[in-house]
C-alpha cells in the first residue's frame, strides 16, 4: 500500500557529522527503502537553503524554512530554540493532507497547537531529554548569563512537555528517557533504539596497539571527558592513548602534548576513524555529565567495529549494552581495567556476545517496524 509521511527536523539532516543527523538520515533511508514517500521539512539559518541532491533523491519532496530570528521569538512560555521552528508556511503545508507526522525532536513541536491532532497519527522522536540537557548545559556553563539562560530553558521545557496532548506517541531513544516520559503521564511513550550506520558486527580479534577516545571534540562534554582521561587515567597508565575527533581545542591539544604516550588526531575522516577503532585494543568512552540522555552512537561504533570497550556507568545507562562493556566507576577503576585488558586478546566469545546484544536491540529493520506501528 502506498504511504506518505511528513518528517520535520530542526536542521538539515546532512552531512552526517553529528549523532542526531546520522540517526535521522538513517531513518529516512529506512522508510524510503520500505516504500514510504518522505516529505521532509527542515529549518535553516540561511546558510543551508540548498539541500544535497542525494537527499532529494530519497525524498518525495524537501521543504526548507528559515528559522525565526531571536528578536521575533520572545515568549514567556518557551525558550528560543523551540520558537525558532514555528512557521506558518509549514503549518499551511501540513494542513493540506492527513499524512502522519514524525517530529524529529521536541524543538520542532511548537506548531502542534495549530494542527488538528485528533484525526492523524503524530509521533515525536525524543533524541534526548531537553529538560536534563538544559540542566547539564547550565551546570557546564562558565558565563553566569548562560547559566541563567539554560536553567530557565529547563524550566520552560518542563512546563511545555506537561502541556502536550497525551494522545500523541513518543519514540524515545533510550529506556531511561522513555521511563521519564511515562512517569510524566505519557502512556504512549515507547523505547525505540537509535538507527545506527552499523548493522553488522565486524570486530577484529587478537590484540591492538593503542587506547582510543573518539567523539565530537567541539562539544563541551566530549572535551571534558578527554581532558579527564588525560589528567586522571592516562597519567597512571603509560600505554599509547589517542584522542580523535572534530575541532579539538588548543587546550586539549596542548594537554595531550605534555606526555609522550598521548596525542590528538584532529578532524579524522570516516575512514581514518574506522582505521583507528580497528587498530585500538581498548576504546575508552566515559561520560562525565551528572545526567545522561540521548543516543550513544560513538559507543555503538566502538562495539560494532572495535575490540574491548571500557566505560563508566553513565555511558551505558539505559542502553542494554552493559554486558558488552567493562565498567569502571571512577578513574582508578578505569585505569585498573585498562592495565588488565591491554595485553588480553579480544576473542570470538566476546564477538558472539556483542552480536546477540546488538542484533536484538539495534536492528534498523525491526525498529522501523515499531515506528510504522506508531504512525499507521
Amino acid at each position: 500500500m502506498y504511504r506518505s509521511l511528513h518528517i520535520i527536523c530542526a536542521n538539515l539532516p546532512w552531512p552526517t557529522n553529528c549523532s542526531a543527523s546520522i540517526e535521522v538520515l538513517n531513518r529516512i533511508k529506512a522508510f524510503q527503502q520500505s516504500g514510504v514517500a518522505i516529505h521532509l521539512h527542515y529549518f535553516s539559518d540561511g546558510t543551508q537553503s540548498v539541500f544535497p541532491p542525494a537527499l532529494g533523491a530519497i525524498c518525495a519532496s524537501v521543504n526548507v524554512y528559515k528559522k525565526n530570528p531571536v528578536f521575533k521569538s520572545f515568549s514567556l512560555k518557551l525558550p528560543y530554540p523551540f520558537l525558532a521552528h514555528v512557521n506558518t508556511k509549514l503549518i499551511s503545508t501540513l494542513q493540506k493532507d492527513n499524512h502522519p507526522i514524525l517530529f524529529e525532536g521536541l524543538r520542532v513541536t511548537g506548531i502542534l497547537e495549530h494542527i488538528n491532532t485528533g484525526n492523524r497519527k503524530i509521533c515525536v522522536r525524543i533524541h534526548k531529554d531537553e529538560v536534563i540537557h538544559n540542566k547539564e548545559l547550565s551546570r557546564a556553563a562558565v558565563n553566569p548569563l548562560r547559566k541563567i539562560y539554560y536553567k530557565a530553558g529547563s524550566s520552560f521545557v518542563n512546563k511545555y512537555i506537561g502541556s502536550l496532548v497525551a494522545d500523541i506517541s513518543f519514540a524515545c531513544i533510550t529506556k531511561s528517557d522513555c521511563l521519564r516520559m511515562r512517569e510524566g503521564g505519557f502512556d504512549k511513550a515507547f523505547h525505540i533504539p537509535a538507527f545506527s550506520n552499523w548493522q553488522e558486527v565486524n570486530c577484529p580479534d587478537g590484540i591492538g596497539n593503542l587506547c582510543l577516545f573518539h567523539g565530537d571534540l567541539s562539544e563541551a562534554e566530549n572535551e571534558k571527558a578527554a581532558l579527564w582521561l588525560l589528567c586522571n587515567v592516562f597519567n597512571k597508565v603509560r600505554v599509547p592513548f589517542v584522542i580523535a575527533g572534530k575541532k579539538p581545542s588548543r587546550r586539549l591539544r596542548k594537554t595531550a602534548e605534555l606526555c609522550q604516550h598521548t596525542c590528538v588526531v584532529s578532524d579524522p575522516t570516516d575512514q581514518e576513524l574506522d582505521d583507528l577503532i580497528h587498530k585500538a585494543h581498548i576504546n575508552v568512552l566515559p561520560f562525565l555529565c551528572k545526567n545522561i540522555t540521548g543516543s550513544r552512537l560513538k559507543l555503538l561504533h566502538a562495539l560494532y567495529k572495535g575490540r574491548h570497550c571500557v566505560v563508566n556507568p553513565a555511558m551505558v545507562e539505559g542502553t542494554g549494552l552493559e554486558e558488552a562493556c567493562h565498567i569502571g566507576k571512577n578513574s582508578n577503576a578505569i585505569a585498573s581495567i585498562i592495565s588488565q585488558l591491554y595485553y588480553q586478546p579480544f576473542n570470538e566469545e566476546e564477538i558472539i556476545l556483542r552480536k546477540n546484544l546488538l542484533y536484538k536491540e539495534y536492528n534498523n529493520e525491526e525498529n522501523l517496524e515499531r515506528f510504522t506501528d506508531l504512525l499507521w
